[in-house]
């Protein structure tokens, strides 16, 4: 079965990890493919008219993206949802972003969330976002944007010129990491917006109003290693989530209620509109729970408290290199199947018996599965797993697929993996009974 499902899955991945530079190039694109599978888009501002069997999906500022598919027969009794986020960590432009120094023209940047910075140094980097835009009659609209060409690279400073580079030395953001466009002193980056707009959406003159743009590594995703084993690629951290997550939805047999959730924001806390923190899930949760002929806040409680969570971020796997940086009894290794992510302190909302659960999971699916638990003298980083279960109060357990280089500009994971939690996930969205009853 694992071959079979290998089949075109990592082309299909690596296709979207390339087209999805932003969260909302990654949400586009996760709702083209729900499309393409027939399920209906609806709009928040709008009454929502749903039915038995039916699929439909909704976003939130562009950026998150919730899907669903009601039962085929009776009244949506309890739900199997699986999370994901869709940003990940890097370098966005500032709103007043040109500058120059030397005779170049640069712009400058936020960091945005945890990102390694030193892998950002001497790549090619690609500009992505959305840009929105006044037209003739007035009205604001906003378009996509994405020049995948190498526009712009972050020069390191030769080492002859500071001989304690390899000695640990810290990168100012502010200071030493505008990226060099161009060699001109009248050009301004509003100027290449227009430019870059009519080439990609045909608009002359466009009336830039505002943006949120940044930068991105142009280098493909890649099988790596001598079988090939691993995939290396930007973003891993969370679109692979996202990705494994779509798959198994358009996979379901479509006779149980099941959602997707892929929000944005958990790079930097969540709490955001459209973030795990804020009540993008749970005014869905209240909608379904209305359409389906429940009328009380009693019922959603009842409908929440019978549902489970799987949320699906990455794992930290065991580095050949830096072994001493995991519990000896828990690291992850990677093609060695998805990872169940546990802290007492409650920075994974998983418990005994979501992870009784997920092991099920994992046995039916004839799946291997490993568990993370981070060194006692270390901290430990944190998902949407716990915001959403401590907002929504549905039961959840952490898990994800282990990699190397979180947070980098280019990470790596197993090859073999994705198709372990694709097939996992697949088990949790069509089993008939999740078993989660208290004792």
């Amino acid at each position: 079965m694992l071959q079979t499902l290998e089949s075109g899955l990592l082309d299909r991945l690596c296709g979207f990890l390339q087209a999805s530079p932003t969260p909302w190039h990654a949400t586009h694109n996760m709702a083209v493919r729900l499309e393409q599978a027939g399920y209906q888009r609806l709009q928040e501002t709008a009454r929502w008219q749903l039915e038995a069997g039916k699929r439909y999906y909704v976003t939130r500022n562009d950026s998150s993206i919730i899907a669903f598919q009601l039962p085929v027969e009776g009244a949506l009794t309890d739900l199997r949802m699986v999370g994901a986020h869709t940003d990940s960590p890097g370098l966005r432009l500032k709103p007043n972003a040109t500058q120059r120094s030397a005779g170049w023209l640069q712009v400058g940047i936020e960091v945005y969330g945890g990102a390694l910075l030193a892998p950002w140094f001497d790549r090619d980097l690609g500009i992505a976002g959305r840009v929105h835009l006044r037209q003739p009659d007035g009205r604001l609209t906003s378009v996509l944007l994405n020049v995948a060409e190498p526009v712009a690279i972050l020069p390191s400073l030769a080492i002859h010129l500071d001989r304690e580079a390899n000695n640990g030395r810290s990168i100012n953001p502010q200071t030493q990491m505008a990226p060099v466009l161009m060699q001109d002193d009248q050009q301004d980056l509003n100027s290449l917006l227009q430019i870059w707009i009519e080439a990609q959406h045909g608009i002359e003159h466009a009336d830039i109003v505002d943006f949120e743009l940044g930068f991105y590594d142009l280098q493909a995703p890649s099988l790596i290693g001598i079988e090939p084993s691993l995939l290396a690629s930007a973003r891993l951290d969370n679109l692979l989530s996202c990705f494994i997550g779509l798959e198994a939805l358009l996979a379901n047999d479509g006779q149980q209620g099941v959602l997707l959730v892929a929000n944005d924001h958990e790079e930097v806390g969540s709490a955001s509109t459209c973030g795990a923190q804020g009540p993008f899930l749970g005014d869905v949760l209240s909608r379904l729970n209305a359409q389906s002929g429940g009328a009380s806040e009693e019922s959603l409680i009842q409908l929440i408290q019978s549902s489970c969570m799987i949320s699906c971020d990455n794992a930290h796997a065991l580095h050949p290199n830096f072994r001493d940086k995991h519990d000896e009894q828990h690291g992850p290794l990677i093609n060695s199947g998805p990872v169940i992510k546990v802290n007492a302190n409650q920075r994974y909302a998983t418990n005994s018996a979501t992870s009784a659960l997920f092991r099920d999971l994992c046995h039916e699916a004839g799946v291997p599965v490993q568990v993370f638990v981070t060194r006692a003298d270390m901290g430990c980083g944190s998902t949407i797993g716990p915001i959403t279960a401590t907002q929504v109060g549905v039961p959840t357990v952490d898990v994800g697929v282990p990699q190397w280089a979180m947070h980098s500009i280019r990470e790596t994971a197993g090859s073999r993996d994705v198709a372990y939690l694709v097939q996992a996930l697949t088990v949790f969205f069509n089993r008939a009974n999740l078993g989660l009853v208290e004792s």
